[in-house]
């Protein structure tokens, strides 16, 4: 509670007490009271009008402080009527029974628009499974009649896919630890499984892969850290240099490419993801994990969404992964797991 602003709204209380002291004063004076005993009770009258003041104020503050902090304890502040003792000031009980009121009115809010984003989220995933099965037979029907057309059919099918799996993982997001399946895995085999995912894309776009040999293992779940390193693929397929057409007009051109490799100090596992591309502007690295952010790239490439890299780092902080991008001439993508000293030494 703010002390100068309670005295402050004292001002026409004391106002009030003044002129009452005035006309008592006046009467004192017509009765023919003399001026020592005016002084004297005039004297009474603001000591304990001071005294009454200030030891108000005092224990006005201490329950409101009290209150605050209950409040600022609590991870739904809008509950605070629950467990905030029953006021017997007649105008606090107005004021907690307006609290009481709009909670309540919260609550049945909430509770509505809980239901509405599950209901929503059931209808999201079960339609993602269902698009699933006509993908699935178009790749099966494409890859059984190899044509040019065909092929580049494949290719729009894995960004398809990758665009559900996309809306997938988002709709879970929220619940991803119920998902967790976490043990030891190969690193390099994750990768290959996520090259191949996305091998008719990086043929059709003529982008190389250098994976680089590494038996480096870690704890982690093996289908999250796949769909984020689908996201980075994706994105460096994205954001490339120049397309096909415009390599084979020029003899300086640099191959589109992506590589992966390890590193292992101390008790942390590095992933290094670095892409030729197009690089990320400085002033867009702090924002590049932004819900919605799309940045400079977004705006001339078409397509960005600017949900990729928030879910990587939001799926990375969960699985408490380490996520770090760093641009210059080359886009670099950091990604490093602790390994503790329990597992190191069961290792060893």
């Amino acid at each position: 509670m703010n002390t100068r602003l309670y005295w402050k709204n004292r001002i026409p209380y004391f106002i009030l007490h003044v002129l009452c002291m005035l006309l008592l004063s006046i009467f004192l004076t017509a009765t023919g009271s003399s001026r020592d005993t005016i002084l004297l009770i005039l004297l009474f009258w603001i000591l304990l009008l001071l005294l009454c003041t200030f030891t108000g104020c005092r224990q006005r503050k201490r329950e409101l402080d009290r209150l605050l902090q209950t409040a600022e304890q609590l991870d739904q502040r809008y509950l605070i009527f629950e467990v905030m003792n029953s006021p017997w000031r007649a105008e606090d009980q107005v004021f907690h029974r307006l609290l009481k009121l709009a909670g309540k009115s919260m609550l049945e809010e909430i509770g509505a628009v809980t239901r509405d984003r599950t209901a929503y989220r059931d209808y999201i995933e079960q339609w993602i499974h269902e698009i699933k099965t006509p993908i699935t037979a178009m790749r099966l029907l494409c890859e059984n009649n190899r044509t040019p057309y065909t092929r580049e059919l494949l290719a729009q099918l894995e960004k398809t896919n990758a665009y559900t799996e996309q809306a997938l993982y988002y709709a879970r997001s929220e619940h991803t630890e119920k998902d967790f399946s976490i043990r030891e895995i190969i690193l390099t085999d994750v990768i290959h499984q996520a090259v191949s995912d996305n091998k008719y894309l990086l043929q059709q776009e003529h982008v190389a892969v250098d994976v680089a040999q590494s038996s480096q293992t870690v704890f982690s779940d093996e289908k999250w850290l796949r769909f984020i390193l689908n996201q980075f693929i994706a994105n460096a397929v994205k954001y490339r240099r120049m397309d096909s057409a415009a390599q084979s007009a020029s003899e300086d051109s640099v191959t589109p490419a992506i590589q992966f490799c390890t590193a292992r100090q101390g008790g942390t596992v590095f992933l290094y993801i670095l892409d030729n591309g197009i690089g990320i502007p400085e002033s867009d690295l702090p924002y590049v994990f932004d819900k919605g952010f799309t940045g400079r790239n977004g705006r001339l490439r078409q397509g960005s969404t600017g949900l990729g890299l928030y879910l990587c780092k939001r799926l990375c902080d969960k699985l408490e992964i380490g996520l770090q991008v760093h641009s210059s001439a080359e886009t670099t993508i950091v990604l490093s797991f602790y390994i503790n000293d329990l597992i190191d030494q069961v290792q060893g």
